[in-house]
């Protein structure tokens, strides 16, 4: 392992243990809607927060673009921070892998995310909205999503 690694892993066990046990905390699974402004088309998804810490959580999410005649869907692995005590605003990166198909011919990029929210807590249904930036290949894609989240 390189030095830049091993300096990685060993913030992500310390921001871990500083935490409160993951027991404690709850996974989260909900719903969203949104709009993508590069591709001009409404959006549907779903999403899960696995909390590793009370400021660390992984952040998995898939899209469906509603584009025609073309096919596009994308899924998101991203590590979500909340810099804040109250845990009302995030930030999040990680890797999005877009998959845009035609006619039974596909293919996929995978690029890079950066997400900014902001999301309320409450027992049921806990509302959020986010901005998520895609970068890769020279090209950038901009979104807002907005939906609800069920512990």
């Amino acid at each position: 392992m390189t030095r830049s690694t091993w300096r990685l892993a060993v913030i992500i066990a310390g921001t871990v243990m500083a935490g409160r046990p993951v027991a404690a905390q709850s996974p989260a699974y909900g719903l969203h809607f949104g709009y993508n402004f590069d591709v001009n088309d409404p959006l549907a998804g779903a999403q899960a927060t696995f909390p590793f810490s009370r400021h660390v959580a992984f952040y998995p999410s898939f899209d469906y673009y509603f584009t025609s005649p073309v096919h596009t869907w994308g899924l998101n692995g991203d590590l979500k921070l909340y810099p804040g005590a109250y845990r009302m605003f995030y930030v999040a990166g990680g890797i999005n892998y877009t998959h845009v198909s035609l006619n039974g011919n596909g293919s996929g990029t995978t690029n890079l995310n950066l997400v900014a929210g902001i999301e309320g807590h409450r027992r049921f249904g806990a509302p959020y909205l986010e901005g998520r930036l895609i970068l890769g290949n020279g090209s950038s894609s901009f979104q807002i999503v907005g939906g609800l989240n069920w512990r």
